[in-house]
């Protein structure tokens, strides 16, 4: 593990407790629907509400996503697990007490590995339980009231709790996207951070490097990575100027103000002792079969990790291409597609993570909405490695082709490739054939290379003639003169020629 960054001397420690909702269409006890956005209180049945007489029943499809969770990770997953009541009083909370898991919980364990920049990090798990959420409380500031829609209460959920692994704001929500990746591949949560789908809490502590561990606030409901670096960022300098001022911290549950970038003390923070726990008599332990794992195991896709390392022994990608390429299926199937299309997959995963993610950023979208296709883009990789045109020209190029298709009228058929090994979308393109309309533009733009050695030699005579001085000066061992010519070439080319034929050439004539 590397030296962990220090801030004004003090060692950041950050763990994380992430809520992902289970993509179920009932909820974990009851059969009632959970579906986002419906009218208030017009989701919950009998037994969300917890009315006399009503009996909670697990639900199936919650239990089988939480094992595909665990065996994603590495987890072990427990043959006997057993749900607690976690008493607390809060409006939202219909029954007085949430259904969780305390003591033994499904999923034990585990890891999450990524990469910051890099180098490669991982975050140990401690592990990963079942349980419904709360309801919602909903302000209405302008009439002075509040009201309870009870829509949420018994979604099924999953927590999945880390160790303090982390030791700075990039790390966590590094930590973060990759979990937020691994649940939405596996198809088990939708991960919408919006609509409360996927939600992080962060537990930040400083200490001075060597000490026990400090005390923790935690960052509650943290709904964009963004707003997640920001508050753990404000966090850090918080308890490090308390510290410094003399004063304690206190263990306390806070909320981050996006308006202000500030966190603010929302309560005390609870120890598990203050929710006394015991076990739901209602509901029997949760025994899972090694067969039910087993057909969970083999009706798994390939998992990023695995596709990576495929990636690298099948296409030769260094680890961190791999790592960057699997960020979504949409984007590793766009990978495959354009590299076993061109032959060339260390260039198609340069332009991948160069060009197309610049215009990605910029415009906003997913791969899946790319105007420009897999398809198309290998054959422009093609025409570069083939020395049609250069990689400046290959750049323009692609520009012209992603701003024209991006402009194509709503109504116009695009050609959708899928990959067949993830079935993702991967890439739209015009009507027109990649390698056509490639074609088309380099020569209405005039971006061919210039490959006559015999034109090429001319100029390359000519340029030396009227540079005496950089000659003269390359020939005393100054590699900038030899960069000279080269620039005056390409310029009396119109940028045309190959630049790896200039050099050659000209390092020829100059011997």
């Amino acid at each position: 593990m590397s030296t962990p960054k220090l801030v004004q001397g003090y060692e950041v420690v950050i763990g994380f407790e992430t809520h992902a909702q289970l993509s179920t269409q009932s909820k974990i006890f009851s059969r009632a629907p959970t579906a986002f956005g419906a009218e208030p209180n017009t989701q919950a049945c009998a037994v969300d509400l917890a009315l006399p007489g009503t009996l909670p029943v697990m639900n199936r499809g919650a239990v089988e996503r939480a094992i595909q969770l665990g065996l994603a990770i590495g987890s072990t997953i427990a043959p006997r697990s057993i749900f607690a009541r976690k008493n607390y009083f809060y409006p939202d909370l219909p029954k007085g007490y949430q259904i969780s898991q305390f003591e033994i919980p499904v999923v034990q364990g585990g890891e999450v590995s990524f990469f910051l920049g890099d180098e490669k990090k991982s975050v140990r798990l401690v592990r990963a339980h079942l349980e419904e959420d709360a309801g919602k409380s909903l302000h209405e500031d302008f009439i002075g009231q509040s009201g309870i829609d009870l829509n949420r209460a018994g979604t099924p959920l999953l927590e999945i709790v880390t160790e303090p692994d982390m030791r700075s704001s990039e790390e966590a929500v590094a930590y973060a996207k990759e979990l937020h990746k691994i649940v939405t591949w596996i198809g088990i949560c939708d991960g919408n951070m919006q609509e409360g789908s996927f939600r992080c809490d962060a537990n930040v502590s400083v200490r001075k490097p060597g000490q026990p561990l400090g005390t923790r606030r935690e960052i509650k409901n943290l709904n964009s990575f963004k707003f997640m670096q920001q508050a753990i960022d404000f966090e850090v300098r918080w308890q490090i100027e308390q510290i410094e001022d003399g004063h304690a911290i206190q263990q306390a549950t806070v909320l981050f103000d996006p308006d202000t970038g500030e966190t603010r003390s929302m309560r005390t923070k609870e120890d598990a002792a203050d929710y006394r726990y015991f076990p739901d008599p209602d509901l029997p332990p949760l025994v899972i079969e090694p067969e039910w794992i087993e057909r969970v195991r083999s009706e798994l896709p390939e998992l990023p990790r695995a596709m990576a390392a495929r990636f690298v022994a099948d296409y030769g990608l260094p680890e961190y291409d791999a790592s960057t390429l699997t960020q979504s299926k949409a984007m590793a199937a766009y990978f495959e597609t354009a590299a076993q299309a061109c032959k060339q997959p260390k260039l198609a995963s340069n332009w991948i993570m160069g060009e197309v993610s610049r215009r990605l950023n910029v415009g906003e979208i997913d791969i899946a909405q790319a105007p420009v296709s897999a398809a198309q883009l290998a054959s422009l990789i093609t025409r570069i490695a083939d020395s049609t045109i250069s990689n400046n020209a290959g750049k323009q190029v692609f520009d012209e082709l992603w701003i024209s298709q991006s402009t194509l009228p709503p109504h116009t058929e695009r050609a959708h490739v899928t990959h067949e090994t993830t079935g993702a979308l991967v890439g739209q393109g015009s009507t027109i054939s990649g390698a056509a309309r490639i074609d088309q533009i380099i020569n209405e733009k005039g971006l061919k290379q210039m490959n006559d050695s015999g034109a090429l030699e001319k100029i390359i005579d000519e340029v030396i003639a009227a540079n005496a001085d950089n000659v003269a000066q390359f020939k005393a061992g100054k590699d900038k003169a030899f960069n000279a010519l080269v620039g005056q070439v390409m310029k009396a080319s119109k940028g045309k020629a190959n630049p790896q034929q200039v050099n050659d050439l000209l390092r020829s004539k100059l011997a």
